[in-house]
């Protein structure tokens, strides 16, 4: 008797906690992860989808996208010249304003010559997507 009272209890409280919301992450969080992802692609050498991360009420001329794209490579050659390169990039915080649909993402650059650097990003909702300003 008392092992089926036991066995039926954890029933019912498996019961409630299956019910429960699943936890959806904080803007703070999908905004820090949007961030770190934009600079992922300078890492990956993938400078077009950097340069289609930035909010653009307006669309832009060709020319000027790939004069953007040569201007991301030339970002990344400078990190080589400086810094051996960019190694990796870490979230060290982020904060927004969703009635104002703005942020900031706060990152650390880890260069190969073991240098580090810490940067803001500033961030603007649209859409439901983070980009960068």
């Amino acid at each position: 008797m008392r092992n089926s009272f036991f066995f039926l209890l954890t029933l019912f409280i498996l019961s409630f906690a299956s019910c429960s919301k699943p936890i959806e992450p904080k803007p703070k969080e999908i905004a820090g992860r949007a961030a770190k992802a934009y600079y992922d692609y300078l890492i990956q050498g993938k400078y077009d989808a950097y340069v289609d991360a930035f909010y653009r009420p307006d669309s832009i001329p060709a020319s000027y996208r790939e004069q953007l794209i040569v201007s991301a490579k030339q970002y990344v050659w400078q990190m080589k010249t400086d810094h051996e390169g960019l190694m990796s990039v870490d979230i060290a915080g982020a904060k927004t304003d969703t009635a104002r649909h703005i942020g900031s993402a706060f990152l650390v650059l880890s260069f190969k010559d073991k240098t580090k650097e810490e940067i803001v990003v500033p961030l603007v909702l649209n859409k439901g997507n983070w980009m960068m300003r």
